[in-house]
């Protein structure tokens, strides 16, 4: 596949750099060379013939309607191979993407000034002193979750990986042409692997699946990415970082839902969570030894010129005396060197607190953190201050990073769950469902046991409508195990708008609750809600949600002011624009005054992990960018901005919330308007791509009511028409309200002044950019409904055309290069999938129960492939 005429459309918008030109250009030749060979080269003059077809089309050099004719001429299997070349392309094309941002990064940071949103720029904005006081504070939690929004199979994923290997060794400096020869060779061996590896998923995940897919983002990136992070922000603090003890102290903590995540998910059981947990232990017992040992391997410092102190001599006297076999082998092995033998010996004893060797093992990772001292300590003491204060200390960073469980399972249940459970407890007769939430208790209890408090303490409780709700669990608890019930810090977690409405009233009852004042006593005071961005979008509107939010994050911070509360905001935003998505840094600075004190928690989900933590690079850059967000919003200038232009634009954000709630409403609650979207979209067929162990819907059938169906399919199946309505209806509705009010001006300057007013206009924006009005009509034709086809493109065209007003652009996106770019580069692919989609959709609904059986098949294919291309071509896809 010939790649270039991909950015012809938008050349004179926004050119494509040479060198990301060049990778496109030779990953699209490698693939269409694949192709021939595979399909013979009418498969690939096909391919091309449909590529320039979008293209001419985009260029209105060619009516949609001949796309349209060309793909329903062609057999379902060849239009099936078809959708999978475009599909391939997408994966190369975002990997091309991937390795130009990395090179991009690494030629702006020239240590000349500290590279934009940085650890180095926010010490350097705030100011060395200032940034001091905040980092003693400053925590950053993302938390990995199972949501089902990556589309790709994880050998698919796997094999793009491989082809990345490739590419880095294609372009690294300094090639001979041999050298370059071969990697070109290994590239396209890679590339047909990709292309004759199944890109659906024939079985469904379970829990575990995907506990093990999130371990690779572990074990490729964020273990050696974290103290990468420390030490930049080391660095930026003071001089001589690497021969003093270190100025930064470790902030990331790292949270997980995989395996605790039970809220509509039957599939995850207490036996589910214990297992999850033990995954992750091994992973990361694992890493550990091996960096011990590395560093361990590596530390042949001699005795002479690093004496060793007397509380390392001792404590290698002591291993003596209890392992002296183990003890003497290294002693016999390194000798002289004695601060290698005990780093051996720490890696011993981190093997055998894998194996559960009790005699030899750690009983905790404070016990483990106290032997990497000795070594320290002895090392700086001896005049080895690089070797103390080196990789050493990437080892302690990482130890008090992530413990012997990497990441603090949390544990989410519906609160109607705890509600029946103890009616059911109450009347004697208990459910399995109620035996599996005293069991899940049960397991809490066992791993904090096991691996300590942080391990498994927070239990999450969705739809909390009061402090009773909070109550049941601690009560459960008490049935479950008695005194001996584990420690628990119960987070209420607000979705609609009535619930987040009354956040703060739940909190002050709460405040009642013994067991939650026991906590507050325990934690100073620290008490954290969660915030769910996706279901409020889908009952609100985007630009209503939006709002309905903050002001509940200024009433929860000024609630947690007048109850001497330290108050830790959870937002559990999902990948797409439409579930609170977004640039995650942009998003922090746009929080209400007060309600991040120096504390972000957030949940990555989905393709949003692979995105963000795929690449250790990527991976820095991302959780640096995070930081420095937090950090400037956390100072008091950059609050009190923020808080004189809300309260200057209070009113006018009130206006905007509630005219697009009421044209979001009009829509969404017309008689009829479920089974019209799942006509006009692949909402029935997502399912079938088992994208991940949670059920798409609540209860079985077509949905009767927006309340019966996921934010998540909600998200990605108007993603798939190419609509994007969750990330944008509605606020048209609402700037034209203000607007007949007061004119164009006020609007402007809260776009100007307001972070958060910019950065709903800004993603929505985006998503305005991702859609595409044309091949939008042609999905929403095929619900034989034009008042609510009218009703759509009417609102988008008001949307765009005010959003476009406002920000004073004459395009979207057009003061987003990079962003402008990447959706240039992939339309018109997209848009040849969606023909290929269309093709299949409208084949199916109009066949019914008709079609014969191998023909349903066959269509079916061609639709998920399309689907599955589509999310890869938008980058989203829930």
């Amino acid at each position: 596949m010939v790649a270039t005429a991909s950015a012809e459309r938008h050349s004179a918008v926004v050119e494509m750099p040479d060198e990301l030109r060049a990778d496109v250009r030779m990953l699209g030749e490698l693939l269409g060379q694949v192709i021939a060979e595979h399909g013979g080269p009418g498969l690939l003059a096909d391919v091309e013939r449909l590529r320039k077809g979008v293209i001419a089309a985009r260029r209105r050099q060619k009516p949609i309607d001949e796309i349209a004719t060309m793909v329903a001429r062609w057999p379902v299997d060849r239009a099936v191979q078809i959708a999978r070349a475009f599909t391939c392309y997408f994966h190369l094309a975002n990997l091309a993407e991937e390795h130009y941002r990395i090179r991009t990064l690494r030629a702006r940071d020239t240590g000349d000034a500290p590279l934009p949103e940085s650890l180095a720029a926010a010490v350097h904005e705030v100011g060395p002193e200032r940034a001091a006081e905040l980092v003693s504070g400053l925590e950053f939690h993302p938390v990995l979750t199972a949501h089902p929004t990556e589309a790709r199979r994880r050998a698919v994923a796997t094999a793009i990986q491989r082809v990345s290997a490739q590419l880095a060794e294609y372009n690294a400096p300094a090639r001979g042409a041999g050298e370059r020869a071969e990697a070109r060779r290994r590239l396209l061996e890679e590339i047909d692997l990709l292309w004759r590896t199944a890109q659906l998923r024939h079985t469904r995940l379970d829990p575990l699946d995907e506990v093990r897919t999130a371990m690779a983002a572990f074990d490729e990136t964020l273990f050696r990415v974290v103290p990468q992070v420390y030490r930049s922000l080391d660095a930026a603090l003071g001089a001589g970082t690497g021969t003093r003890p270190p100025l930064a102290r470790p902030f990331i903590r790292y949270g997980s839902w995989i395996g605790g995540d039970r809220d509509g998910n039957p599939n995850v059981t207490s036996s589910v969570t214990r297992q999850a947990v033990l995954i992750q232990a091994e992973h990361v017992l694992i890493a550990l030894e091996n960096t011990a040992a590395r560093i361990g391997r590596g530390l042949t410092v001699s005795a002479e010129l690093a004496p060793p102190s007397a509380r390392l001599r001792a404590a290698i006297a002591d291993a003596e005396d209890a392992h002296p076999d183990i003890v003497s082998e290294m002693a016999t092995r390194s000798p002289r060197e004695p601060h290698r033998q005990w780093l051996l010996f720490v890696a011993a004893r981190i093997a055998a607190t894998r194996r559960r060797d009790l005699d030899l093992a750690y009983r905790t990772p404070a016990d483990l953190l106290a032997d990497l001292r000795v070594c320290q300590e002895s090392l700086a003491e001896g005049g080895a201050a690089r070797q103390a204060y080196g990789e050493l200390q990437h080892l302690i960073w990482q130890v008090e990073t992530f413990g012997f469980h990497l990441a603090e399972l949390e544990v989410r249940q519906h609160s109607q769950v705890h509600a029946t459970a103890l009616a059911e407890i109450a009347a004697g007769e208990v459910s399995e469902r109620t035996e599996d939430v005293l069991a899940t208790i049960r397991v809490i209890a066992w791993i904090q046991e096991r691996f300590g408090v942080t391990a498994c303490s927070r239990y999450v409780v969705s739809f909390t409508r009061s402090a009773d709700d909070v109550a049941a669990v601690y009560e459960l608890a008490g049935h479950a195990l008695g005194e001996r019930a584990p420690v628990l810090d119960v987070v209420p977690l607000f979705e609609s708008g009535e619930d987040l409405a009354n956040a703060p009233a739940v909190l002050s009852g709460m405040l009642e609750l013994p067991a939650v004042r026991e906590r507050l006593a325990a934690t100073g005071r620290r008490l954290e809600v969660m915030l769910g961005y996706s279901d409020s979008a889908k009952e609100l509107g985007p630009a209503a949600a939006t709002l309905r939010l903050y002001q509940a994050q200024e009433a929860l911070a000024a609630w947690a002011r007048d109850n001497d509360v330290r108050l830790t905001l959870f937002h559990g935003r999902g990948g797409a624009l439409g579930r609170g998505g977004g640039p995650a840094n942009r998003a922090v600075l746009a929080q209400a005054p007060g309600s991040v004190g120096g504390r972000f928690k957030v949940t990555e989900q989905g393709e949003v992990i692979f995105a963000r933590y795929g690449h250790a690079a990527i991976a820095r850059r991302h959780t640096e960018q995070v930081t420095h967000a937090v950090l400037l919003a956390s100072t008091d200038a950059v609050e009190r901005r923020t808080a004189a232009a809300a309260d200057r634009f209070r009113g006018l954000a009130e206006r905007v919330a509630s005219a697009s709630e009421r044209s979001y409403r009009a829509l969404t609650e017309s008689p009829g308007f479920p089974e019209w979207f799942a006509l006009v979209s692949p909402l029935e067929e997502i399912g079938a791509l088992r994208l991940g162990s949670r059920p798409a819907r609540r209860g079985l059938g077509a949905p009767r009511s927006l309340d019966d169906l996921r934010a998540i399919p909600w998200v990605f199946a108007w993603a798939q028409t190419r609509v994007n309505l969750p990330g944008w209806y509605g606020l048209g509705s609402g700037l034209d309200a203000v607007m007949a009010e007061s004119g164009i001006d006020e609007l402007r300057a809260a776009y100007q002044e307001w972070p958060l007013f910019a950065s709903l206009l800004d993603n929505v924006e985006m998503s305005l950019a991702k859609t595409d009005r044309a091949i939008a009509e042609r999905y929403l034709a095929l619900g034989g409904r034009d008042d609510y086809t009218d009703q759509v493109l009417g609102e988008y065209d008001l949307t765009r055309r005010l959003v476009l007003m406002v920000t004073g652009h004459t395009r979207l996106l057009e003061s987003r290069r990079v962003l402008s770019r990447a959706v240039q580069l992939r339309d018109p692919y997209v848009d040849a999938l969606s023909h290929l989609q269309l093709r299949a959709l409208a084949a199916l609904r109009a066949g019914g129960d008709t079609l014969p059986e191998q023909e349903r098949e066959k269509l079916s294919t061609l639709l998920l492939l399309s689907v599955n291309g589509v999310a890869a071509g938008l980058q989203n896809t829930g």
